[in-house]
């Protein structure tokens, strides 16, 4: 997988394309999903052009990383969903689901989630 400058999450990022933004700030960007799965379903995606896990966790800094999990974090205790508890999702390559070739986490919650794999 090669990272697509023209990718929806890299013209979301360039503001060519609006989002409903949760929060932002010098690593991260995170908004609503378009198709949420849950009552709170956020994406949270790195500034830098990172196509994968494997490319973030490679090739970002250690700054990026520890502020994208923070993020995460603040973004878990801004929807009040820490103690009824949530799911953290990440997509890898064709077969882990990926469907946007930029990084990013799934945040999900607000209710009760069915099973982690549908079969």
């Amino acid at each position: 997988m090669t990272y697509d400058p023209h990718n929806i999450f890299a013209k979301i990022l360039r503001q060519e394309i609006p989002c409903n933004k949760v929060y932002e700030d010098e690593y991260v960007l995170a908004f609503h999903d378009i198709a949420p799965k849950a009552s709170v379903h956020i994406l949270v995606i790195p500034k830098g052009p990172y196509e994968s896990f494997d490319a973030f966790t490679k090739a970002a800094s250690t700054d990026e990383i520890v502020g994208f999990y923070q993020a995460v974090q603040k973004i878990t205790e801004e929807k009040s969903i820490v103690s009824s508890g949530y799911r953290l999702l990440v997509n890898h390559g064709q077969n882990g689901g990926q469907e946007v070739p930029h990084f990013h986490l799934h945040i999900v919650g607000g209710e009760k989630l069915g099973p982690m794999i549908a079969k």
